[in-house]
């Protein structure tokens, strides 16, 4: 199974995994978030960060989810990446996380579009719906 680390701005990560759970009545295994806060550098939590990816990684990679590209949630995730097996999607939200849950025992190269596109889909002009 593929893990997932959030990496997100304050607490929102913390919101995605418990709104993640309630959905799914069950906290999922191979999930985890750390939160940046405004005053964090993102070098002094690299070592975290690593830490953390490992715990959630099992041997089949991992994909790191974060919420604004460019932003220093992100820079940091960026740090984590490794083509094929540590994998990084931004602009996280809540279809996109459980899109991802549902997907990450297909593999990477199943994992990564289905992620996108649950993110992308859940964006929705209710009124043309």
């Amino acid at each position: 199974m593929i893990g997932i680390l959030l990496i997100t701005h304050g607490s929102f990560g913390e919101a995605l995994v418990q709104n993640a759970c309630h959905v799914l009545n069950k906290r999922p295994a191979q999930l985890n978030q750390l939160g940046v806060a405004a005053q964090d550098d993102p070098l002094d939590l690299l070592p975290l960060a690593r830490q953390m990816l490992a715990l959630v990684d099992s041997g089949q990679g991992a994909l790191v989810l974060t919420d604004i590209f460019g932003a220093t949630p992100s820079n940091l995730a960026l740090k984590l990446l490794e083509p094929g097996r540590v994998e990084g999607l931004a602009g996280v939200n809540l279809p996109m996380l459980l899109r991802a849950l549902t997907y990450r025992d297909k593999g990477m190269e199943i994992l990564l579009p289905r992620a996108r596109d649950g993110g992308r889909d859940g964006v929705i002009n209710m009124l043309n719906h």
